[in-house]
């Protein structure tokens, strides 16, 4: 039988984690290349002109949103809401939803602990 080459762990440890390092460089590298020479990657044109900017107008919201909401929170969440696709026409209301579970199971707690 032949004798290991070093019983040292901390020599195993760095020769292990040395080829680990390696083929993941080698995969990132192949990744790069396959990006770079993809037939099926579509061709951008640059536009022609400027994108015109999206209309910073809210629309009917404000008038359904809750006394205690700011016109920058109600703008905040309606652009939060269109990024997901959706249209200012959409967004038919802004309110909070009333949840009382913690609450409710706070005293439950407390009331549990008193009896």
């Amino acid at each position: 039988m032949s004798q290991p080459v070093t019983s040292n762990p901390l020599i195993i440890m760095l020769i292990n984690m040395t080829v680990v390092f390696l083929v993941l460089i080698a995969l990132g590298i192949v990744i790069n290349l396959i990006h770079k020479i993809d037939p099926t990657a579509k061709k951008e044109k640059a536009p022609a002109e400027p994108a015109a900017p999206a209309p910073t107008a809210v629309p009917s919201v404000t008038q359904s949103a809750p006394v205690g909401l700011s016109p920058e929170i109600v703008a905040v969440i309606a652009a939060a809401v269109a990024s997901y696709g959706y249209g200012m026409d959409q967004i038919r209301a802004i309110r909070p939803i009333a949840r009382d579970g913690w609450k409710q199971s706070g005293r439950n707690i407390v009331a549990e602990r008193l009896l």
